[in-house]
């Protein structure tokens, strides 16, 4: 009997007769065994497959002097600018400059030496000498065998990522540095009012003033490492300048949202519960034992939408038969900050307490 038809080889489609190399499109005659059933298609599959996806990849030949490139996408060659002859056959160094960190390319040669998978991050270079940094994944393609048949390599342009990394961390620095002159800046007039309220015989004026400087200070320093986004999260901000008026932590709730308003908010709802929190001291909620005063926030709806509101309610405070008609220098001074940045305040006062409203554009 004939056995001129039959197929006795082991060698799968795509791959020449020694096995060592593989052309995604070529075919090839042979038995497949069952987990290479995918290469019945395996050159047209493989040809469109790598065509159409937008990530840059390639093939390696470990079996070749130097590792050379013998299959590079479209989106490699776009991404690099290369032609496809003028890759093909060329090892992946090509793309290497005098700027690439060599201890990355010291983690590839690693990884190809022991057949591993590597995930590095590198600065390489397009054909015009025009840099981009790539996030090459590094991996061995085996044959069912066991054997090495080729490297795959994935690449992706992430120089726009490192950019914003790079401006996020240079904004954290710049946050810290600017948190310390702004500190240092606070101590420096503290100590001017300080020594002029002795010098002049007014130590509480300058007691008085002082107060508004460290409200502002606190305010402030909870605030920087979001300043360079333009918005930040006023619960913070309202926690850190009323908690020196709550040293026992129950007499104070906050009830307010995750509201972000803009960065120059800050220091008017800063003097202004500052204001609100020394006259609960003095005069109102805080000056009796059992006094206690909610603070709200929310943005505004309705009417004049897209604002920030804080409502600060005074409870079980001393007994307010009749409202004030006078208001102080700090009242004053709220005022005529909320007039100028186009907000303002509304003042209730209950039988326990004052209940004040205060709007702002955010």
């Amino acid at each position: 009997m004939s056995h001129d038809n039959d197929v006795t080889s082991n060698v799968r489609p795509g791959w020449n007769a020694e096995q060592s190399h593989y052309n995604p499109g070529r075919e090839a005659r042979g038995v497949q065994a069952p987990e290479d059933q995918f290469f019945e298609a395996s050159g047209v599959l493989f040809e469109q497959a790598m065509a159409q996806t937008r990530m840059a990849v390639c093939l390696c030949d470990p079996h070749q002097p130097d590792l050379p490139i013998v299959f590079a996408n479209r989106a490699f060659r776009n991404l690099t600018g290369y032609e496809e002859h003028e890759v093909v056959g060329q090892n992946c160094r090509l793309l290497q400059g005098p700027e690439t960190d060599q201890r990355e390319v010291d983690k590839i040669r690693a990884a190809l030496a022991s057949e591993d998978v590597v995930v590095v991050e590198l600065l390489n270079y397009r054909k015009d000498g025009s840099t981009f940094w790539n996030a090459l994944h590094l991996g061995p393609i085996y044959r069912s065998d066991g054997q090495l048949a080729y490297f795959f390599g994935s690449q992706w342009d992430v120089s726009e990522v490192r950019a914003a990394r790079a401006e996020e961390r240079h904004a954290r620095i710049m946050a810290r540095e600017l948190s310390h002159r702004i500190k240092n800046m606070f101590a420096v007039i503290s100590g001017i009012v300080n020594i002029t309220g002795r010098v002049r015989g007014i130590p509480g004026e300058a007691a008085e003033i002082n107060g508004r400087i460290q409200a502002l200070g606190r305010a402030y320093e909870t605030t920087l490492d979001e300043a360079s986004s333009g918005a930040i999260e006023i619960g913070p901000a309202i926690r850190a300048i009323l908690a020196p008026y709550d040293a026992d932590a129950e007499r104070l709730k906050f009830l307010g949202n995750g509201l972000r308003v803009h960065f120059a908010t800050v220091s008017v709802v800063g003097l202004v519960l500052h204001e609100l929190a020394a006259n609960a001291t003095k005069f109102g909620a805080w000056s009796k034992d059992g006094g206690r005063v909610e603070v709200d926030w929310h943005e505004t709806t309705g009417e004049d939408p897209g604002k920030l509101l804080v409502r600060w309610r005074e409870y079980d405070g001393p007994h307010i038969p009749i409202p004030p008609e006078q208001r102080g220098t700090g009242s004053q001074i709220v005022d005529r900050m909320l007039r100028h940045g186009g907000g303002s305040m509304t003042r209730q006062w209950h039988h326990d307490g004052l209940e004040a409203t205060i709007v702002i554009p955010a």
